[in-house]
């Protein structure tokens, strides 16, 4: 069993400092950052700090993609990539010193031919075999369809794959008529496929056990943000509180937290310390500064908190 990400719309993510943010003005950036990004991209790159390695699945396009892949291949990733003809996009965050907030600033992706949708989804039954993990986390570029995700997982479900999804809006609820193993919405996320504004606590626990009671997901992972997370299986709920700790970013902390429930999954652990390691690698990105993600260090001293 191998654990195989898939990003369909990777970005070059670009990190800056500005003592200050203020309109109008000309601001200074200091201290220049550039990591690869996407929500299978990040992942695979927690896993591997975790000592648990991935194929990482993705298109990429222009010098952009390339310095993508450079940067990948510098971490020690497990590279999987097809050429497309627009360039990957880059995505920019600025840390303002003075106010300690973040601004984040995401950058769109044109849609791919139909023959370079055919190469992703080749190169998807090429990577993932028998009894594989199989993690689609992040966004779909523009114009590309709400079922694409849906499609790609029926392919899959021949093979015994445990899939395992975190993404978001239409395309979520789509993902949602297959059986899958796990998925991460939000509170929010949540909410919407409830079809409904927001939803209480009891509210979000009975709606979570009934897509695992109708056999959408052996495990539904909610995250809490700063409280934390709670899980839904077939023997009820778990919860696991988040420490208190000075958030430098919040780039990847939900990736990272995927990566930390597949690590456990991987070694077999429990569902409580499934969403122990969970939380603890989400907590953890928020340590690094811009897209850093979580670190080994980092998630072992978060862990004996949680």
């Amino acid at each position: 069993m191998k654990v195989v990400t898939l990003t369909i719309n990777p970005a070059l993510d670009k990190s800056a400092k500005v003592a200050e943010m203020t309109p109008f003005d000309k601001l200074d950036c200091l201290d220049i950052t550039y990591h690869p990004g996407g929500g299978g991209i990040n992942i695979s790159r927690v896993l591997h700090r975790l000592a648990i390695e991935s194929h990482c699945l993705f298109p990429y396009g222009g010098k952009t993609g390339e310095h993508l892949i450079e940067l990948l291949q510098e971490e020690h990733v497990a590279v999987f990539s097809t050429p497309i003809s627009i360039w990957t996009r880059e995505n920019f965050a600025v840390f303002d010193t003075k106010t300690n907030l973040q601004f984040r600033f995401g950058m769109p992706t044109e849609s791919f031919s139909e023959s370079e949708m055919k190469n992703v989804e080749r190169l998807i039954n090429e990577q993932v075999a028998d009894n594989d993990i199989f993690v689609i986390s992040g966004s779909l570029p523009k114009g590309l369809p709400t079922d694409y995700y849906s499609k790609i997982i029926k392919n899959l479900t021949a093979k015994g794959v445990k899939v395992i999804v975190d993404t978001s809006g239409p395309v979520f609820s789509e993902v949602l008529k297959n059986e899958l193993y796990l998925i991460k919405p939000n509170q929010k996320e949540l909410a919407r496929l409830a079809g409904k504004e927001s939803l209480t606590k009891e509210e979000r626990e009975a709606f979570a056990m009934q897509l695992v009671t109708s056999n959408i997901a052996k495990y539904v992972v909610v995250s809490l943000g700063k409280d934390g997370a709670f899980m839904a299986h077939k023997n009820g709920i778990e919860y696991v509180a988040a420490p208190e700790i000075l958030v430098k970013s919040t780039i990847g902390a939900g990736d990272s937290m995927v990566a930390g429930l597949i690590y456990a999954i991987v070694k077999n652990e429990s569902p409580k310390n499934m969403l122990r390691w969970g939380v603890a690698c989400g907590v953890s990105a928020t340590l690094s500064e811009g897209s850093d993600l979580a670190h080994k260090v980092a998630i072992d001293q978060i862990l004996k908190l949680v």
